[in-house]
């Protein structure tokens, strides 16, 4: 096992290990916005398109999502860590990072 696959497993060992209330959420599916800047991503089960729009697939959980960031996107190599908090909001972290919130996508008609 490679350092960077131990620093990996550690880091989403930790975030995931944080007490947190339990999610009210049906599920971390969906398409997710960012709070801070013009990104968006979608999770349906293990795939991810992620904010670059590149299609791979993570750690599916019902309530949280893993993955690394795929050759050729921005952060390429990066763990990414999810946490869905309610049905409405999930924390985004990335190693040695604060977690983002960011919030389901509003559907505009």
């Amino acid at each position: 096992m490679s350092v960077q696959s131990i620093v990996r497993s550690v880091f989403l060992a930790v975030l995931f290990a944080v007490p947190a209330s339990p999610a009210l959420a049906d599920a971390i599916d969906g398409d997710w916005c960012s709070t801070t800047e013009a990104a968006h991503f979608s999770i349906a089960g293990s795939i991810i398109v992620t904010p670059a729009g590149t299609q791979t697939t993570g750690d599916y959980r019902r309530h949280t999502f893993s993955y690394v960031v795929p050759p050729g996107d921005p952060g390429a190599g990066q763990a990414i860590a999810m946490r869905q908090l309610n049905e409405e909001e999930i924390l985004v972290s990335t190693e040695g990072g604060e977690p983002v919130l960011w919030r389901r996508c509003q559907v505009v008609s």
